[in-house]
């Protein structure tokens, strides 16, 4: 039985595809597009699904869509009914969306249009956003019974929703419905340190390591936690939310409107403006922020773990790209065990989807946990061979062990390495498939990086990589995160050794490799300990901003135009000397 997953017309808009269960692709449409967030119909996605699958659309036996235009409609109603004129605008923004998802067929018509729109039609399947968000944690888990929580900006009217995961069936607890949302409450924050972008929330992460968080009581008054475990947000310091949030022009480009109230500037300071300085305040505030969203979430998590009684949860949703709260759940909550999938934002409502319709709709086994996020794109050497000769780009082909000693010896000597090998990951973090690696060890390498490819802000940290069986000798925390998924403090005698990868309050963004799931990295970074005695190499996303490169023609290009001192695309090999 084939299901395909969309994430359609909505911000990081992916397809993933599953024979019986298990996941056979999985990306986002971003990769191909090369616009960041792209948010319109997946249709290369999909292409690419299908492709990878073997099968023709005619094949697909269900469609499943992570988007449920019906969910809460009444709530829906009562929010016009109580936010008479302009109210009717952001409903209408959401009308307009569900509009185009009733176009489908039209979409999948253009891809195959040997399927009829009526034989498409009737393999659809709605499913409500934050119901696809638990799916995409619970289904891929490998707990038989887990506490799930979604918890992101908004969809489908809701911005919470907890539940309990038991086998092949998910039951909703409670929700919590727009406006009430912890996603815009952080990118409120967000717009007023002056980071406007869709998606710049994590710039407010990166930052609060710098600060101070002396705010929180005055933020108390914004974000008010509740007895029942949940929350609401004060509308005093929100825009009304009688306009849209989110919005999206001809170029499927997602804009955040400005969410903050006059009165949320005069109380927190007015907007820092493009160029102005990043001030103590700024990082302070950032600091403040943070702190409050961990709060909030290990509010809901206590809550949850007393009234289900069990010791592992399963979150997702864009909140859940919150790898510093992330790792300290565990120490902060009742629970034991966390799984957050690869792609936990709302790139992963196309993989939750399809698992809904397969586990819970048609009560299907669950097929085994997904530790490995590698679904997407791959390419033969000979394939890569045939183009970079078109481009007439002198390289040299080594077999494997010649490549990890060659590799290792240039990231020894200062090299920034791009790194393109086998498929491409799932979600939003770079885990050696479409990867920039560096030495960790040096204390520069932060600004090599930065001067030579990355030029962004000095704050933002980079990230370790570490074999699987040295995190314990490396981290306070012993756990698998093979996604990066979650922040750990670094042990204090390893931050002389580990410079580049540990941020200014002592953690790393850790991500635990495993020689089982992606055994040539694994191989690279061991060559690079047997050198060094250091079982971690500095791991960023290989770009340059722009979406994570998706191809060797993407590689190539970002390696010519950046100073990126060595490309590895497979076996491979190009270098400045040799290009």
């Amino acid at each position: 039985m084939y299901i395909l997953g969309l994430n359609a017309y909505h911000a990081d808009s992916s397809a993933a595809i599953f024979k019986d269960g298990v996941m056979i692709a999985a990306t986002e449409e971003e990769r191909f597009r090369r616009v960041k967030h792209w948010a319109g119909f997946p249709s290369m996605a999909v292409e690419f699904c299908l492709r990878e699958a073997g099968i023709t659309l005619a094949q697909v036996d269900h469609i499943a869509i992570g988007r449920d235009p019906k969910a809460k409609l009444d709530k829906k109603m009562l929010f016009l009914l109580k936010n008479p004129g302009g109210g009717f605008n952001a409903v209408l923004d959401r009308l307009k969306n569900a509009k185009k998802v009733s176009s489908l067929e039209e979409e999948f018509h253009k891809i195959d249009p040997s399927v009829s729109k009526a034989a498409i039609k009737a393999k659809i399947h709605q499913v409500e956003h934050h119901r696809s968000h638990l799916a995409s944690a619970f289904f891929a888990s490998p707990f038989e019974e887990a506490a799930l929580l979604s918890i992101d900006g908004s969809g489908d009217f809701s911005t919470t929703m907890i539940g309990i995961g038991r086998g092949n069936k998910i039951e909703v607890i409670d929700s919590v419905d727009f406006p009430h949302s912890v996603g815009l409450f952080y990118t409120a924050f967000t717009q007023l340190l002056g980071f406007p972008h869709y998606g710049d929330e994590y710039k407010v992460m990166g930052l609060a390591p710098y600060g101070n968080p002396q705010y929180v009581d005055k933020i108390r008054d914004v974000l008010i936690f509740k007895d029942n475990g949940l929350f609401e947000l004060n509308s005093k310091y929100f825009r009304s939310a009688k306009s849209g949030i989110v919005s999206y022009g001809e170029d499927h480009i997602p804009v955040v409107a400005p969410l903050y109230s006059e009165y949320m500037a005069e109380k927190f300071g007015a907007v820092r403006q493009k160029g102005e300085e990043l001030t103590q305040y700024h990082k302070d505030m950032a600091a403040s922020v943070q702190r409050i969203t961990e709060e909030l979430i290990f509010h809901i998590l206590n809550h949850l773990q007393k009234r289900t009684g069990l010791k592992q949860v399963c979150i997702a949703g864009g909140v859940a790209q919150n790898s510093v709260a992330n790792g300290k759940i565990t120490r902060n909550t009742t629970f034991d065990k966390v799984y957050i999938p690869s792609a936990g934002h709302d790139a992963g409502i196309s993989m939750g989807a399809a698992l809904y319709v397969y586990n819970h709709v048609l009560e299907q086994p669950r097929a085994a946990a997904i530790w490995s996020a590698y679904t997407g794109s791959r390419f033969t050497n000979e394939e890569i061979e045939t183009y970079l000769q078109s481009r007439g780009i002198e390289y040299k082909r080594y077999d494997d062990e010649q490549l990890y000693d060659i590799v290792s010896d240039q990231l020894i000597n200062a090299g920034v390495v791009g790194w393109f090998n086998g498929r491409a990951e799932f979600g939003p973090r770079a885990l050696g498939g479409r990867s920039i690696i560096a030495d960790p060890r040096r204390t520069d390498a932060k600004d090599l990086l930065n001067s030579k490819i990355k030029r962004r802000e000095s704050f933002r940290p980079f990230a370790p990589s570490i074999l699987k069986e040295y995190v314990g000798e490396y981290f306070e925390v012993m756990d698998d995160v093979p996604f990066m998924e979650k922040v750990f403090p670094i042990k204090k005698e390893k931050h002389s050794v580990l410079p580049a990868v540990t941020h200014a309050d002592g953690t790393g963004r850790l991500q635990s490799v495993d020689k089982a799931v992606t055994p040539r990295y694994y191989n690279l970074i061991e060559a690079f300990r047997k050198k060094t005695g250091v079982p971690v190499l500095l791991n960023t996303s290989f770009n340059e901003n722009e979406p994570i490169v998706n191809s060797p023609e993407h590689a190539l290009d970002c390696y010519l135009r950046t100073q990126m001192d060595m490309l590895v695309l497979e076996n491979c090999v190009i270098t400045r000397h040799s290009s």
